[in-house]
């Protein structure tokens, strides 16, 4: 027996059926290939191009400088749970006190805490597909059961409060959606996610996880909408949001909740146990992010949604791909199912997969495959990058599907 095949054999069980991030690994291979010195253009991470806003940053140095260098609290600073609660009121219409506001390392971080913390063996979270990749394998460590309901291309991705109120069984537990959603871009207005918690409100015992994180980065005139401000769904909404997209920050993994007091309580518990408080200096900087100005974010968004134009009108003129137009976030989400069953003359497209590891082999350009994401016919494509380097990655990506057959 090979010494891969003992370990395997020895790691739990948990962990031999957890899969990969599909995107860490689509960016590890394309990091790879650029070592080798291929000039790849990697548009796999979901990770803003723009540097940190310099007031964040100044507050970091301060902090260094006024010596917070010690472990800070688990549930977070007191000064940055209170500017989380002050956002939350003025961008949200969301009245959560400073203690029902749980810090924690990242928005990825704070999903998992509540999952852990609501989801007993054999619930049923239902996930509105397609979905980031981690929500499934998240509910697969709680032992739960992830009931994926999909969003049609037709209806921009979204999913419909006739297909929530169809999926409901006594064992749905959690509600899991993303708006702005990551990887397809597609916002959920107003009305719509009314008429989705007119469904809950009928349903006592379920909750709802509002991945937020993409929050500012909106190109709709009507702008962001919070279930967490319908009066009647508030004590059963858990909204997840960070400083990773909206300040360019995702390396100080700094996420939160603002939930009802009982489960930022279970989830400042599990904290506790596992991670105890999260980086006090990148505390101090999301403080004075959350007190501070939107302009830099402003200006983000603006360039954003100039990238969105530039990027799905290149990719509309590429044959067989069916894109349609993002209102946030910073992906393209093309159905390339038009080539599956195509080759090149050595290579046969079966599935997103091939096709996604393909382009990168082919054309140097890494995306990241639908499957993953639960839409196995499409791509996530980042548009966090230079104009220049969007062009030249979808003329390449033109140039090598025009070789398939």
């Amino acid at each position: 027996m090979s010494a891969v095949a003992e370990q395997t054999q020895v790691l739990a069980d948990r962990i031999n059926a957890l899969e990969e991030s599909s995107t860490l690994a689509m960016t590890k291979m394309a990091r790879e290939l650029a070592a080798q010195g291929h000039k790849v253009i990697s548009l796999s991470v979901g990770e803003p191009d723009f540097k940190t806003p310099a007031f964040i940053c100044e507050a970091a140095k301060k902090a260094i400088d006024d010596g917070f260098h010690g472990y800070s609290p688990v549930a977070g600073y007191p000064d940055l749970r209170k500017a989380i609660a002050d956002k939350l009121k003025r961008d949200n219409n969301i009245d959560w006190k400073p203690e029902n506001i749980v810090v924690s390392t990242g928005a990825k971080h704070s999903l998992a805490n509540v999952i852990q913390v609501l989801v007993n063996p054999g619930d049923e979270v239902l996930i509105f597909a397609p979905y980031w990749v981690s929500y499934s394998e998240m509910v697969k460590l709680a032992e739960g059961k992830s009931v994926i309901v999909e969003g049609a291309f037709e209806n921009g991705f979204k999913v419909t409060a006739a297909q929530l109120e169809a999926a409901i069984t006594p064992r749905t537990k959690v509600v899991m959606y993303a708006s702005p959603n990551n990887p397809t871009g597609a916002v959920y207005s107003e009305a719509e996610l009314r008429e989705i918690g007119a469904v809950l409100e009928k349903h006592e015992g379920i909750y709802v996880l509002a991945d937020e994180i993409y929050e500012y980065i909106n190109f709709t005139e009507e702008g962001h909408f919070s279930m967490g401000s319908i009066p009647a769904l508030k004590d059963r909404v858990i909204t997840v949001n960070g400083v990773a997209k909206g300040f360019a920050m995702t390396g100080w993994r700094i996420g939160f909740i603002g939930a009802a007091k009982w489960i930022a309580d279970g989830v400042e518990k599990l904290q506790g146990q596992v991670t105890s408080g999260t980086n006090s200096i990148a505390q101090k900087a999301a403080t004075a992010a959350f007190n501070g100005p939107l302009d830099a974010t402003k200006e983000m968004t603006k360039a954003y949604a100039r990238r969105r134009d530039l990027v799905v009108g290149l990719l509309k003129e590429i044959p067989g791909f069916k894109v349609n137009v993002p209102d946030g976030a910073f992906y393209a989400f093309p159905d390339v199912s038009y080539y599956f069953g195509k080759s090149d003359g050595t290579n046969v497209i079966k599935d997103s997969d091939d096709f996604a590891n393909w382009l990168l082999n082919n054309s140097y350009v890494s995306t990241v495959a639908g499957s993953g994401f639960g839409a196995p016919n499409c791509i996530r494509i980042s548009t966090a990058a230079a104009d220049e380097s969007l062009a030249e990655a979808v003329q390449r990506i033109k140039d090598a599907v025009a070789t398939l057959k």
